[in-house]
């Protein structure tokens, strides 16, 4: 087929993608009809490949069978991807019960494997996160901007535990690793369309072939995703919560030699959707005055929200929802082929840009309409890596890897009329029925905070540097033994200044004596106080792992790894709390590094000729000084800052399991038990039942007084202890399965097959909470896919689909209110959806 034709042809249908397997740098030849690829055969957990067939992965920087490698993984390709809808990061997580992924928006987004990698809550750009992502070797340093579509995708991997040995940038909890399709010098074409209810609508294409024979081929890749939302906003008469989603895709390699190849990647990726909502989902009771907590608040300004019931999917927020963000960059990766080894550069550069509205009080009274942070982040890495292509006796990958990056952000958070009644002490008893003080009192004055503004002008600068290697000693032909290293120095620097000003537009002044002589001085400051601080964090460390693996045979293998590996400490870039002179307190403004201890057991086995694959993992990972999010006793000066838990643990196992009985059928199923708790954080934030009332003293360590009981107004604790808790946003049990029969079909004389296909996915219930809180829990829930089709392979796809099948009501995230009002705000999942894709390669 010629290149102009592939082209033209590439507009009229679509195909299921199918790359050759092979080295990942090397440039793909197109695959055979009919050919049963084993990179995308795949659901999740091992693929279940042919018989006899290995899926080959790139985990360990050479390309190499997924059963043979020491490491707790799993493995999603392309066909598995585009059937079970699974075109983002927060889709895969129907499929790898491991994987943890929570976003109010793109920047408050966090991606936790086996409860750990980021903290619960929102996004603190002063620290890192503890999931690599990685796209074609490249870091992508903030989750936010991984939140793409993933566009002509030839693989994903997910690894689970410490990973820094391998990897440019630590990551201390595990690693998602995306493999994108290559040029390839036969020409080729690929086009996906698919079209739903809630007006959804996805097309990708991409085009592929020579530009010089045998030297330079090219691949253009684009993909659109658009849907309407699912949220009825009755006020603004719209939905929210919509996807908009439009991205490029280029590369072009070049074989400049035998030995010597280069890839050019370029990407650009546009995301401007009506997004995101959250809303009423329930209230529970706190400890602030009952007259102050939200149905007697609301009631008092004759408000009451559309609905009760989050599941009718209604709301009334009063401020215009963005999520517009732009992302993309440059890379250059080369391989040199030295006989006995590949030495590769990797070098980088990319943004973020990202351009938010929210509505912060998630309620139709103006408490405080404008909350939104812009921010532009740019990122710089070299990479220099050498790895062996594989010796009777030695095995080996080194590296050096530098990273920069810097991100400004320019905050602003206005209060509204309502914020008065909501936020500020009402004086003293006896109260009116509306909720004010017979005596004169702020907070029924909305003139008080009405139009009080904080601007905030944040900016940080990261520069992380290090040497890594792992080393495999063949001892014999079936025990390995695979000792790694990784020296790591970071330094962050940041700067914040927060300037606030009242309606009036006048600079409030927060001294001691400024609010001793005004009550409104002292009300406004206790809202929203200026500050200003300049953090900075630097640290070396050296870390390791050794893994020793034993073949029992050429299809039985254990393994087992010990991981000493640290996370980045960090400082705080949202505001800090204050003292009893409106100071920042600059004690918290760092945090201190992650220390990891990680013991993993695994085995991995496949039977039956090849037809049953059945891995298990069993690990206990302990951290020193967990990064988790906290919140001081002030009522809205910072929603939240980071400090250091003493200790966390996580335990548990892990079983991925693939069955092919015959050619007609596939069946996965994949399981994962997590224990994850805090095992000492006894001066931990208090959950809402035990917030909002008058803060107890602390006196030489010791709280002094009693405090109400949970959800009775009264004294509240000043901090509690949580030791013994589960770690927010974990499920205990969490399972994936699903099946696929097909049945051989001709059509007008074109061999195919028909074919039927369930996936399903379970999580028991967790916390949605930093301090578990019975408000905030969320149950647990089932989801289940279906889908029905026929396809000839390697040539053409069409299949319907019915995803959330029995249309379950779940919550992706709560979250509480500002002041301690008792509102719990929550976002529900996607409703029942259903849909056609036709694809078509040539």
């Amino acid at each position: 087929m010629s290149w102009t034709l592939a082209f033209l042809l590439a507009g009229q249908a679509a195909v299921p993608p199918v790359p050759a397997t092979g080295p990942a740098t090397a440039p793909q030849e197109a695959a055979p009809a009919g050919q049963d690829d084993q990179a995308t055969t795949g659901r999740t957990g091992p693929a279940a490949s042919n018989a006899g067939g290995d899926i080959l992965v790139t985990a360990r920087r050479r390309a190499e069978s997924v059963q043979r490698v020491p490491i707790a993984m799993s493995v999603i390709g392309g066909t598995a991807l585009a059937e079970t809808g699974t075109y983002n990061v927060n889709r895969l997580t129907q499929l790898q019960p491991s994987l943890q992924f929570y976003s109010t928006n793109p920047r408050n987004s966090a991606a936790n494997i086996r409860g750990l990698g980021a903290p619960f809550g929102l996004t603190n750009d002063g620290i890192e996160q503890g999931v690599g992502i990685y796209v074609d070797q490249i870091y992508y340093s903030r989750i936010a901007s991984a939140t793409f579509d993933f566009t002509d995708t030839e693989r994903i991997e997910v690894l689970r535990g410490p990973q820094g040995t391998l990897y440019g940038k630590n990551t201390t909890a595990g690693a998602i690793n995306v493999t994108t399709r290559k040029p390839s010098f036969t020409p080729e074409a690929r086009v996906e369309l698919t079209g739903g209810n809630l007006d959804f609508f996805q097309g990708k294409a991409s085009v592929s072939g020579p530009l010089v024979e045998d030297k330079v081929a090219i691949r253009l890749s684009t993909s659109i995703t658009t849907r309407r939302g699912t949220i009825r906003n009755v006020r603004q008469d719209e939905w929210q919560n919509s996807q908009d989603n439009q991205s490029l895709r280029a590369q072009i390699y070049w074989k400049a030699s035998e030995a010597l190849d280069w890839t050019l990647y370029g990407d650009y990726n546009r995301q401007d959707p009506n997004c995101c909502v959250q809303y009423y989902a329930r209230v529970g009771a706190t400890q602030r005055p009952l007259s102050r907590q939200y149905a007697a608040l609301a009631a008092a300004q004759g408000y009451a929200v559309p609905s009760t019931d989050a599941f009718d999917r209604v709301t009334d927020v009063d401020t215009d929802l963005r999520a517009k963000q732009e992302l993309g960059g440059l890379s250059l990766v080369g391989n040199l082929d030295l006989g006995g080894a590949t030495l590769t550069s990797v070098s980088a550069w990319r943004f973020w840009h990202w351009n938010p509205s929210n509505d912060r009080d998630f309620i139709g009274l103006a408490v405080t309409p404008v909350s939104a942070n812009p921010s532009q982040q740019s990122q710089a890495s070299q990479e220099i890596r050498i790895a062996s292509n594989g010796t009777r006796t030695l095995d080996y990958v080194a590296g050096a890897f530098y990273f920069y990056q810097t991100i400004d952000t320019q905050g602003l958070q206005v209060q509204g009329p309502a914020a008065s009644r909501f936020l500020l002490n009402p004086g003293n008893p006896p109260f009116l029925a509306n909720g004010c003080s017979t005596l004169t009192a702020n907070a029924c004055n909305p003139a008080v905070l009405n139009g009080l503004a904080s601007r905030n002008t944040i900016g940080f600068k990261n520069t992380s540097a290090a040497l890594f290697g792992k080393l495999t000693w063949h001892a014999d032909e079936r025990l390995s033994i695979s000792p790694g290293l990784r020296l790591n120095y970071d330094k962050k620097e940041g700067s914040y200044v927060s300037l606030v000003t009242t309606g009036s537009g006048a600079t409030l002044d927060c001294s001691a004596a400024a609010q001793a002589a005004s009550g409104v001085a002292r009300d406004r400051c206790g809202v929203l106080a200026p500050q200003s601080y300049r953090p900075d964090f630097d640290n070396w460390n050296l870390s390791g792992d050794l893994t020793v693996a034993y073949d029992v045979s050429d299809t039985v293998h254990y393994y087992a790894t010990y991981a000493r590996s640290y996370k980045s400490g960090g400082i705080n870039l949202s505001g800090l709390p204050l003292d009893a002179n409106n100071a920042p307190i600059l004690a918290t403004a760092t945090v201190r590094p992650e220390k990891v201890n990680h013991f993993e057991l695994g085995l991995k086995t496949q039977f039956a000729d090849r037809r049953a694959t059945v891995n298990l993992a069993a690990f206990w990972t302990e951290i020193e000084d967990y990064q988790t999010t906290v919140n001081n006793l002030q009522v809205n000066v910072l929603r939240g800052y980071l400090a250091n838990a003493p200790k966390v643990r996580t335990r548990g196992f892990e079983l991925d399991t693939a069955f092919r009985p015959t050619a007609r059928l596939n069946i996965y199923g994949n399981a994962a038990y997590t224990d994850a708790k805090y095992v000492r954080f006894a001066n931990a934030p208090c959950p809402p039942e035990l917030s909002g009332g008058t803060a107890l003293p602390v006196v030489n360590g010791q709280i002094v007084g009693t405090p109400a009981a949970a959800g009775t107004p009264g004294n509240s604790p000043p901090y509690c202890d949580i030791s013994g808790q589960a770690l927010p946003g974990v499920s205990k049990w969490a399972f994936s399965y699903g099946a696929e029969y097909n049945l051989p079909a001709r059509i007008f004389g074109v061999d195919g097959q028909f074919y039927a296909g369930v996936d399903g996915s379970y999580r028991s219930r967790f916390s949605s909470n930093p301090s578990r809180s019975a408000y905030t829990d969320i149950d647990g829930y089932a989801l289940t896919n279906f889908r029905l089709g026929y396809r000839r392979e390697g040539a053409w796809n069409v299949f319907g689909w019915l995803r959330n099948a029995f249309d379950t009501d779940y919550y992706e995230v709560l979250a509480t209110q500002s002041g301690s009002t008792g509102l719990i705000v929550g976002q529900p999942g996607d409703p029942r959806t259903y849909g056609l894709t036709l694809s078509k390669s040539f």
